[in-house]
């Protein structure tokens, strides 16, 4: 199965593949970066611990009326599948993804499956919506997928509450991680607003700083030390 990933400047033809991770979950591997969408260790426990429990739930304490979020990779979808069934407050959903997976890759997820079948419905909608608009999945959860490179996209100032960074790691897509992409981020962010992310690298929790961000280091999910969280302040 052929994907496409940016990789230093250049557009890549790239196999991708299906496989299961440590607590049965899937996520998608791409060979030549040796990279996961997610987490060996466990895809849904990683999503859930940094995206839905450091993220959503912390900002939630707060007490908004509504939460608007950016998710920096959208991917497999996952993360707002998640925020979608976890979220007791209405959500707007904002994800870009440059090249996005496949229908075949999307109906070899078992997300639905490992959380509860019930929930099939929400994860084919998420993926079924049309891209570019806002899509309303639900009364408490509206959803916006970009089909563009964050590159050449400006997200709205000022507007989200929470940004969900979830680009491939530094490693395998430096890019991503560049002072220039954080500051996209931060402006995007409310004063109040929080970055979280799975990365704990000491360069770019610096870079982090440098723009203002007020940075704390957590307990990662199973399988990794540290994770990253930064407040606008």
């Amino acid at each position: 199965m052929l994907g496409e990933q940016w990789l230093s400047g250049e557009l890549v033809a790239m196999k991708r593949e299906i496989i299961q991770t440590d607590d049965g979950s899937s996520t998608i591997y791409i060979p030549e970066l040796d990279e996961n969408y997610h987490s060996s260790h466990g895809a849904i426990q990683e999503a859930e611990h940094v995206f839905i429990q450091h993220g959503l739930k912390k900002m939630e304490e707060k007490g908004l009326s509504s939460i608007s979020i950016f998710e920096m990779g959208f991917g497999t979808g996952l993360n707002a599948f998640l925020t979608k069934i976890r979220a007791s407050t209405p959500i707007l959903y904002v994800g870009i993804e440059a090249f996005p997976v496949s229908e075949g890759e999307v109906n070899s997820l078992n997300y639905a499956e490992r959380i509860g079948g019930k929930h099939r419905s929400d994860f084919s909608a998420i993926h079924a919506s049309k891209w570019s608009e806002f899509v309303e999945i639900d009364s408490q959860f509206s959803l916006k997928k970009v089909h563009q490179k964050i590159e050449s996209y400006e997200l709205d100032a000022n507007f989200f509450d929470i940004i969900y960074f979830d680009a491939f790691g530094p490693r395998a897509q430096g890019d991503m991680w560049e002072i220039d992409i954080l500051q996209k981020m931060y402006d995007g962010l409310k004063k109040g607003g929080a970055l979280v992310t799975y990365c704990a690298r000491g360069q770019f929790k610096r870079d982090l700083k440098s723009l203002g961000f007020e940075v704390e280091s957590l307990p990662g999910p199973p399988g990794k030390r540290e994770m990253t969280r930064a407040w606008k302040i």
